[in-house]
């Protein structure tokens, strides 16, 4: 049996908090926070700049190994990770639903998994991580020692989203938020290869009715005992 590493998974749906979760947990860990999510964007914005649809996987698969794609390391617990494709910072240009919508598709594609899973596994191996995107606990980390799922209802995770927009400065409708939302769980649990879905041995948190905090605290408190 392979040895478990320092390495804590969440996972679950769009929009369930596990960006702002994942953020705190890794800092009061002092681990390093690996924001998978932002990786499948930057990879959609790629291609989507180049006009290469989502559905063309054999162009996708033969022009993948043009991308250098790296993270910025967030400086607090509030900080998006920040990303860089080639040179170009495209941090501000990936948090929009049109670039989540894309991400979803091109993470359907084998190719692209194959891609960002050996990216993921080298970055864990240099230190300890706090994962958090949809398949974490159940492909690319299954050896994980700490493994958790966040879910909430399609309602209330919208709320969420349009309340982080609306921080940005970005303008959206609510029930074409929603549609977007209930879309990507069809796609992200229904695609054949590394669907959404809980890891056995994953500890299930139904975030609907609790603040950011509490969520910290439960996770925090099953680690450290």
């Amino acid at each position: 049996m392979p040895t478990q590493r320092l390495i804590v998974t969440i996972d679950g749906p769009s929009g369930v908090g596990k960006s702002s979760v994942s953020r705190f947990v890794a800092a009061k860990l002092h681990y390093t926070y690996l924001d998978t999510g932002a990786m499948y964007r930057g990879v959609g914005y790629y291609f989507f700049n180049l006009g290469i649809g989502c559905e063309d996987e054999e162009q996708i698969a033969s022009r993948l190994g043009e991308i250098d794609l790296s993270l910025k390391p967030v400086t607090g617990a509030d900080d998006e990770v920040g990303v860089i494709v080639n040179g170009e910072d495209i941090s501000d240009k990936i948090r929009t639903p049109e670039l989540s919508m894309i991400a979803s598709k091109i993470s359907a594609l084998p190719t692209v998994r194959q891609f960002l899973t050996e990216m993921q596994r080298k970055i864990a191996g240099s230190g300890n991580v706090v994962a958090e995107g949809r398949d974490m606990g159940t492909v690319v980390f299954p050896d994980a020692a700490y493994k958790f799922f966040l879910d909430a209802t399609p309602e209330q995770r919208c709320r969420r989203r349009l309340n982080q927009l609306k921080q940005k400065g970005v303008a959206a409708d609510a029930q074409e938020t929603l549609a977007m939302i209930v879309e990507r769980d069809k796609n992200d649990s229904e695609r054949a290869v590394a669907p959404l879905q809980k890891a056995e041995d994953a500890r299930y948190i139904d975030t609907s009715g609790l603040s950011l905090e509490d969520v910290c605290g439960a996770i925090l408190a099953a680690i450290r005992s």
